[in-house]
């Protein structure tokens, strides 16, 4: 191609409000009647086939368990074979397509979501996930373009970034592909990153095979559709429901394991690290590891804080989606003189929070995704309660009698290390530890020791000084910290996101660091006029003075 591209610039797709009697929100509810007039078949996608299996899987609302929106097909060793052989097949052709053609297919995707799908995107993610109109559009629909267009900006940053070429010479930087294939395994909490985990690698040029949670199932149907419908040649991205084991035990298994792109819990993390690690072996390449696990994000307030700024982060960054974010803020530290100031107000605000279905746009909670996540979340509510070092501030009610519905609590412990302020809950449970405004350093020390995650966190004070240690004491404390905010909601292409510890690799999703991990550079040398002498300089005799070389003066013969 005789031309040299630039996509778009791109900017964050903005968000829609769904005020009431707004347009959007009319055209939303349209399209959640639609889905939930529907019964869908999710099959495989292999090579662009759609493939069936005599295993299957029935896709409910998490908010009403007796609503099946769909069936879904799931894998084992024969399809991840097929799926293999599919892909390596694809990118004999997709690997040598030029860059610009790839990244048009990945904008097209984005044009499609933030326009003609946008509802569909929405509603699926509702349906599927239980995450309120707000919160579905600020992922499912704005994060998931942001992605798309932000890594096609990124892709053009990395090309360009080329060696130096002295007079005679000039180098080359070709950022390859992996040699093989790239294993995606996605979550449920986040659409936009069902997308993102295999389209990044697929842009650089690389095949994957995406394995969805199948707990949202439901919205990775419809990504994979508006991927197919964006023009993504069939294999490129081959799309394998199923069971962990089942799904992952082949995939490792292949001698084409070229990188797995994760994002879950941290114990499935660590099993797919260890097996890896196993397989070295097999493998024609040691294999990229890119991880997210989770969290145990924190909310820091000094004595100089804006209490009613802390209020706020800790009900939005605690309760929104459910606290089903890996950075949802889960343990709070606030300074004994200013607690008063909030203790009731906070109490009220969260017992006041609406809790139903995604249906009814008034409700903040809706419910958790599935039964095992209710049963773990409630267990730790209901050992709370009967601990006396324990007070519950506000909610710890629950129910699932037609939704997984888990009230938002606030737990005030007298232990700052307790299981609560340790262990990664992933609902809507926030745990709060009152300290002496004199021991403030010593809280630092908590914050920085009590958790092996370290994904986010932030710091209210209104002092300067403060605000710059804190910062850098913390500094190995969170991937992505917060100053005078909660610690959720970064933005691509404004807040790379990653975190390190046992939070993950720390790649940073919806950066140009993160595409480095899925090329291989290689560096080229072209000389224009190359030696025709083996010789150098330094072997030369030194020019003779008086007639005699130096060589002949060293020698007896020469001295004589």
């Amino acid at each position: 191609m005789n031309t040299v591209a630039h996509p778009p610039h791109p900017i964050n797709e903005p968000p829609q409000t769904y005020a009431p009697n707004s347009p959007e929100r009319a055209s939303l509810r349209d399209a959640l009647d639609d889905l939930k007039a529907q019964h869908i078949e999710i099959p495989a996608f292999i090579g662009g086939e759609a493939v069936t299996t005599d295993r299957t899987f029935s896709v409910r609302a998490p908010h009403e368990h007796t609503r099946e929106l769909a069936t879904a097909y799931f894998c084992g060793a024969d399809e991840v074979e097929q799926a293999i052989a599919s892909a390596l097949e694809a990118r004999k052709t997709w690997s040598q397509m030029d860059w610009q053609d790839r990244a048009g297919i990945f904008l097209k995707a984005a044009e499609l979501v933030s326009g003609p799908y946008r509802d569909t995107i929405n509603a699926a993610t509702m349906l599927g996930q239980s995450k309120n109109a707000y919160q579905s559009d600020i992922e499912a629909a704005c994060e998931l373009c942001d992605f798309l267009r932000f890594n096609a900006h990124f892709l053009e940053q990395l090309y360009m970034e080329q060696p130096f070429s002295p007079d005679g010479q000039w180098n080359r930087m070709e950022y390859r592909p992996l040699e093989g294939f790239v294993f995606a395994v996605t979550p449920f909490n986040f659409t936009a990153i069902q997308c993102n985990l295999p389209t990044a690698p697929a842009l650089m040029g690389n095949v994957a095979l995406w394995k969805p949670s199948p707990r949202s199932i439901y919205s990775a149907y419809f990504v994979y559709k508006i991927l197919e419908e964006a023009g993504l040649p069939p294999g490129v991205i081959n799309m394998l429901p199923g069971a962990g084991a089942d799904v992952g035990d082949p995939v490792l298994a292949s001698p084409h394991l070229a990188g797995l792109h994760f994002t879950g819990s941290q114990a499935t993390f660590n099993h797919l690290w260890k097996s890896i690690g196993e397989n070295l072996d097999t493998y024609r390449s040691y294999p990229r590891i890119v991880g997210e696990t989770g969290g145990k994000d924190f909310i820091v307030a000094h004595p100089t804080a804006d209490m009613e700024a802390v209020r706020t982060a800790i009900v939005r960054g605690a309760f929104e989606y459910q606290g089903q974010k890996c950075s949802a803020a889960s343990r709070v530290y606030l300074p004994a003189s200013r607690w008063p100031e909030i203790k009731d107000d906070l109490a009220a605000i969260v017992d006041a929070i609406k809790v139903g279905p995604v249906e009814d746009f008034t409700n903040y909670v809706n419910a958790v995704i599935d039964e095992r996540a209710y049963d773990e979340i409630t267990a730790y509510i209901e050992d709370a309660k009967a601990d006396p070092g324990v007070t519950v501030l506000a909610g710890g009610t629950h129910s699932k009698d037609e939704g997984y519905f888990v009230d938002p609590t606030v737990l005030v412990v007298d232990d700052p290390k307790h299981v609560t302020m340790r262990e990664e809950i992933f609902g809507p449970v926030v745990s709060i530890y009152i300290y002496e405004d004199a021991e403030f350093e010593d809280t630092l020390t908590l914050v920085d020791e009590t958790s092996p995650y370290a994904l986010t966190g932030s710091i209210f004070s209104q002092d300067r000084d403060v605000i710059a240690h804190v910062t850098k004491r913390l500094e190995n404390a969170a991937g992505n910290f917060y100053i005078n905010d909660k610690p959720t909601g970064s933005v691509v292409g404004q807040q790379p996101f990653g975190g390190l510890r046992k939070s993950g690799t720390n790649d940073k999703a919806g950066s140009i660091f993160n595409l480095t991990r899925w090329v291989s550079p290689r560096a080229i040398k072209e000389t224009f006029v190359p030696a025709t002498s083996y010789e150098y300089p330094h072997h030369q005799p030194d020019k003779a003075t008086n007639g005699v070389s130096r060589t002949e003066r060293a020698t007896p013969e020469g001295r004589a």
